[in-house]
């Protein structure tokens, strides 16, 4: 198939049928951790990169050869960035007639301040966007967006989408060593994740092989260190210690996740 790809395994989604409906790094991002490698070419405009009605075909006999029970989640992502594909609307909606399979789109969420993507992402039960800084120096420093990509709009876009998205909005963030993993890049962070208020918070570590060799994982041990929320709020002083924390009840969680990108640190704050 050309489009389609698995079922994998997941932890965070279980077993995972991938669909990729762009060309190999077709992005609006240039993030230093992307194991795929450097976006030799920015790209803003959306457009059709491959046949619409081809990828709900391959989404269709993937799933007659698939036994029942057999695939959990059906994932849009892949190789670039799905919101530049200018008909996503069209073919989650031809995969959700498909299946009563819930379906995920992975996003760098550099769209969603434009209305008609936050439309066309409606059908989705769960959309997961990348949120790696907390200040415009560090978006830059580790997003190395398209140049109207400002961390402003990027936020805004989060913050209004997370209004109107009747799905789950499940945020990711990748900590990397020496750059976004100390206490005050956390603490900016969290401080934007208040705003958005996503239902939860994955944190992931680059442990594939990045972009720029300078990329590392933080350490397990800090990881790992620290058992005391900050003043801040139980639920955002656990994610700025690097742990995860049942804004509920109160208790450390430790549920285990991952991504079809990423491997994760292992970590999920709730916040719904």
């Amino acid at each position: 198939m050309s489009y389609v790809f698995g079922p994998i395994a997941s932890r965070r989604l279980g077993r995972s049928l991938g669909v990729d409906p762009i060309v190999h790094k077709a992005c609006n991002w240039n993030c230093v951790y992307c194991q795929l490698g450097r976006t030799t070419s920015l790209r803003h405009e959306r457009q059709d990169f491959v046949p619409p009605d081809d990828v709900v075909a391959e989404v269709r006999q993937a799933l007659t050869e698939h036994a029942p029970g057999s695939i959990e989640w059906i994932t849009f992502g892949g190789s670039g960035e799905p919101t530049l594909h200018a008909s996503l609307g069209r073919m989650l909606r031809g995969v959700k007639a498909a299946t009563e399979i819930p379906v995920a789109v992975l996003t760098n969420g550099a769209l969603l301040y434009r209305p008609e993507v936050q439309a066309e992402l409606m059908v989705a039960d769960a959309v997961l966007p990348s949120l790696d800084a907390g200040s415009e120096e560090l978006f830059q420093r580790i997003n190395r967006p398209w140049p109207e990509l400002t961390f402003g709009r990027l936020i805004d876009g989060l913050v209004a989408f997370r209004r109107v998205f009747g799905g789950k909005l499940w945020v990711e963030v990748m900590l990397i060593k020496g750059v976004n993993d100390a206490e005050p890049e956390l603490r900016d962070i969290a401080a934007v994740l208040e705003r958005i208020r996503p239902h939860e918070v994955h944190i992931n570590r680059p442990v594939r092989p990045p972009t720029e060799g300078w990329v590392q994982p933080p350490d397990e041990e800090a990881l790992a260190t620290s058992d005391r929320p900050s003043p801040r709020s139980h639920a955002m002083g656990a994610f700025a210690a690097s742990r995860a924390w049942d804004a509920s009840s109160g208790a450390a969680s430790k549920r285990s996740t991952a991504s079809p990108r990423h491997r994760s640190a292992g970590l999920v704050h709730p916040l719904s």
